[in-house]
Order: structure tokens, then sequence, then C-alpha cells
């Protein structure tokens, strides 16, 4: 899964949630626990990155809330991407929080011991209304952290099946792992010359192949291994033959200079969901011959997902209940079912992922083939946050260290060995 980047959906996702105020906290047990404090008083929410471009729309959601709840007053807090790690680490800091705050699950290693055990604000049955692989995660040593709100969903394999016509692909029958995929690169390159694929073995492909990148404590790195080295050798003879694009290198994955939209590579096995939209947007003709498939999978099997929104309630926040039930009604499977039908993103609830906008999905475009796909691997998906509260960090400096092996200034023993010394300089450091 190359380079899996949960900030292009966290930082720049669009909200717009006129007529989405449907749908009551669940409850449970929990009104009886929270008394008349469950809805009165202030209740800050942070967000991110909304407030610009969708403030009405969001502001007509909070109006419907403190209009059934007169007493509550809901104090909405729009944060930049950029700003967000650093401006809750500084309210933490201050004893000034806010009372519900949406941060990434690849941020938990950093807010854990700060935000509030919502065991005792959510019962079980308010915590089964979300996806297991979603919500367990969020259960940092015994304490539930946050409940899971939305996510991009997982990584998707797109082909051109005119260029790879070619090499014999059949579209019924794509790669369906790491090993298939390189295989056809190969074919692809041997029939054309060209290259096949940005295809690369970054920290995401390690992780999927089953190597754990941390140890059990998250304290040093753990994938200095042989079947890592082996990996990466793996991959190194296709880079040098020109079957691996030479742009795979590239810092920013975004921004690689061969693309399925310029026809630079005839496939990526494991892309980020949301680039389909690109291709779409800049290239119709080559949108119209992709198809799209399940993203190729590593040694365990696992689909990956590159992270999830999530919200917490701060440990310091003087307004639990209130907090708490303003937190279950933004999160209320309602809304989300909402939420998921104006943007394209994935809930985290059962009841909204059994709705028909979502099994019964009938159109044969290629954004109706990846809609498909991504809710038939989701329940098996698994959140690829590392919880170390420097993920992005890390993963650069593994990264980095890769393009060093692939360019033949490193060893891919050497390589590894700078990786691991990197990683645990940064974690000896601390969060």
């Amino acid at each position: 899964m190359a380079r899996l980047r949960l900030a292009t959906v966290a930082a720049t996702l669009v909200l717009a949630l006129t007529g989405c105020v449907s749908g009551s906290p669940a409850g449970g047990d929990d009104d009886q626990k929270q008394s008349g404090d469950a809805y009165s008083g202030d209740v800050e929410w942070w967000t991110i990155n909304l407030q610009k471009n969708y403030g009405p729309d969001i502001q007509k959601w909070i109006d419907a809330y403190q209009k059934e709840h007169p007493k509550v007053h809901i104090n909405w807090v729009d944060v930049p991407g950029a700003d967000i790690t650093t401006k809750l680490l500084a309210a933490i800091a201050a004893g000034k929080v806010p009372d519900v705050v949406n941060f990434t699950s690849a941020t938990t290693g950093l807010f854990a011991g700060s935000m509030a055990d919502l065991s005792s604000l959510f019962s079980q049955e308010d915590v089964a209304a979300y996806l297991p692989n979603l919500a367990e995660p969020l259960v940092v040593d015994g304490k539930r952290i946050a409940i899971p709100w939305y996510n991009g969903g997982t990584s998707l394999a797109f082909y051109n099946k005119d260029l790879l016509a070619k090499a014999g692909f059949d579209a019924a029958k794509p790669p369906k792992t790491y090993d298939e995929a390189l295989a056809l690169a190969k074919t692809y390159h041997d029939a054309t010359g060209k290259s096949a694929t940005n295809f690369m073995a970054y920290s995401s492909v390690v992780q999927a192949n089953g190597i754990p990148l941390l140890s059990e404590d998250g304290k040093k790195a753990a994938f200095n291994t042989p079947e890592t080295l082996a990996l990466l050798e793996k991959f190194k003879p296709l880079f040098s033959s020109g079957a691996i694009a030479p742009g795979s290198l590239s810092e920013n994955p975004r921004d690689m200079p061969q693309s399925l939209e310029n026809k630079g590579i005839a496939f990526n096995p494991a892309a980020v969901s949301s680039s389909l939209l690109n291709v779409e947007k800049n290239a119709p003709a080559v949108y119209s011959s992709i198809t799209v498939g399940p993203p190729v999978t590593g040694a365990d099997g696992k689909f990956y997902m590159p992270g999830q929104q999530v919200m917490g309630i701060p440990a310091k926040s003087d307004n639990q209940a209130a907090a708490a039930a303003w937190l279950k009604y933004v999160a209320a499977p309602e809304q989300q079912l909402a939420l998921c039908k104006l943007v394209p993103i994935y809930p985290s609830s059962v009841k909204a992922l059994a709705d028909p906008f979502f099994a019964d999905i009938t159109g044969t475009t290629p954004a109706d083939q990846a809609r498909k796909i991504l809710v038939d691997t989701f329940k098996q998906s698994v959140d690829a946050s590392l919880g170390s509260g420097n993920d992005e960090q890390l993963r650069q400096l593994f990264d980095e260290q890769v393009r060093a092996f692939m360019s033949g200034t490193k060893s891919a023993k050497q390589a590894l060995d700078d990786a691991e010394k990197a990683w645990n300089d940064t974690l000896a450091k601390g969060k």
C-alpha cells in the first residue's frame, strides 16, 4: 500500500451537513448516570479545517441540537489541520481543554494519557454500535480514549486495462498479492519496455506484509529483520530495470512524475482511494479504461486502512456528561449516513454501513466499482496507525532509507540499520 497518507482525508474532508440533524444520542444506562448534566452547560467542540467553507451547514446542525436541548451551548472551534496537534498539546498543558475534540488515530500515542476514559460515559451497548475493528484500537492500556467517527476506507488497486492488454491482463483476475503484482509489472515491462507501476516497499508495504514496525511496548523499532531485508531486495531488481517507475522514489506520492493520469504507469496495486477522483478529473479518457480491484496484500492477507478520524473527551474537561451526549449525537448512525451521502467517506457505525446506500451498489463506473470494493473489504480492514505519537515522522524516516537503497547509495542492510537507529532515537525522545 504505497505510502498511506491519512492527512489527505483528514485535512481536506468536505463536511457538508445540511439536513443531517436527525437522530438522538444513544443513551442506554448513560442517561441515568449523566443525570441532568448531560443537557446543560457549555460544550467546546474542536474540528479540523471545516469552518471556512462549510460553516453555515455545520452551524445548522449545531442549532438543531441546541433547539432540542436549550440549556446546552455548543461552542464550535475549527482548527487548521497543520495546527491541531500543537494546539491540543498546548491546551492540555495549560489545563484549558476543549470538551470534545476530533483528532486522528495516528496521534493516539500522543493524547491517550490526556483523554478521559469513555467507558464511564459510553455503555457497552453504545460502543457496540461501532465496528469492532475501528473501535478496539481506541482502547489504550485498558482505557477507551476515543470513539471512531469517519474514515477514507482502505486502499484500492487501479488498472489501465487497455495498456495492460499487452501483458495479457485479465480484469476478472487482478493480482491479489505482492508477488502477483510484481510479476505483472515485470511482464508488462518485458512486453513494452515501459514502467508498469509506482508500487514501492515503503513502511506501509512492510507493515502489510505482516512485519511489526514497532515493539509491543512501542518503544523500539521492530522491522530490522531478515524478512524485511528480503522484501526490499525483491523490489530492487524491478526498480533497477524500470519495471517500477523511477518516479516512485518521489517524497510526495501525489506528485510522482509517472502516473495513471499521464499513462506513465499502467497500474497501481495499492493506492489511496481518493486518487481515482484525480484520474476522473484530470484524464477522463484514462478514467474510462480503469478497472478497480481490491488492494494487493502481503503475507498476512489483511486490508490496511491509512487511519481514521476519532473523537475524544479530554480528562480535564469540566463538563464531561454534556460532552459525551454531544459526541454521541455527532457520531450517531443517522448523522454518519447523511454525511457519507454527501462526501466520499465511510462510517464507523454498523447500522450506517448496513444501509442500502452501502449494501446495494449497482453502478458500473470505476467510482461505483471502487465504492463496492471498499465496502466489501471494510469489515476486514485494519487501522494501520502505529500509536507512536510520531507516526508520520517515523514513516518518513523509514521511507527515506528505502529511497537510499533503491537509488544505490546504501545496501539494504545499511538502510535498515540506519532506519532502525533513526526510529529508536526518535522514540527515545518521548512523545
